[in-house]
């Protein structure tokens, strides 16, 4: 019978455990590789994804599109002021910022009662009364009350948001 010494068996032993060791290891390396990519993913998705989306959220949130503003200019208007001695007038051009299309089209449609209502609020004011810049915004605060007054009793405003001028002589 062949018996195997102590020698033999321990130098069968090394010789089979290097392959051993290598799986062993790169079972290992594997492991740590998969366990560090299951980490990192929500690691990432928690810290770093919000910066992303709150950056992307505040170029979308400073950015609004402005709303396209309507004007309809009136015909420039020219009355007669309040003066003694010689006669003065006033050559008054404007532009009325309205709300909507619809609020554009009943203007248009009463244009002749609102030229009417402007040119009873210009006519026969004093010409000191429209020197200063002040004098002219309260000017303007006055057309935009009456032209916005509604047409009859039980209707709406007009819709008329601002008043601005284009020509404003005094002579």
């Amino acid at each position: 019978m062949a018996t195997s010494s102590p020698a033999a068996t321990a130098a069968a032993s090394v010789a089979t455990d290097p392959p051993a060791s290598r799986r062993t290891s790169k079972l290992l390396i594997g492991l740590v590789a998969v366990l560090g990519l299951a980490v990192a993913g929500p690691a990432a998705y928690v810290f770093v994804l919000p910066r992303f989306t709150e950056h992307a959220a505040a170029e979308t949130a400073k950015a609004p599109v402005p709303e396209k503003p309507i004007f309809l200019l009136l015909e420039p208007l020219t009355v007669n002021l309040q003066s003694e001695g010689r006669s003065r007038f006033l050559q008054i051009g404007m532009a009325l910022k309205v709300r909507d299309e619809q609020a554009k089209a009943q203007i248009v449609e009463f244009m002749p009662e609102l030229r009417s209502r402007l040119l009873v609020l210009l006519s026969n004011r004093p010409p000191e009364s429209l020197v200063t810049s002040e004098d002219k915004a309260r000017l303007a605060t006055e057309i935009h009350s009456a032209l916005n007054a509604p047409l009859a009793e039980g209707l709406p405003e007009l819709g008329i948001a601002s008043v601005s001028f284009n020509s404003f002589v005094v002579q």
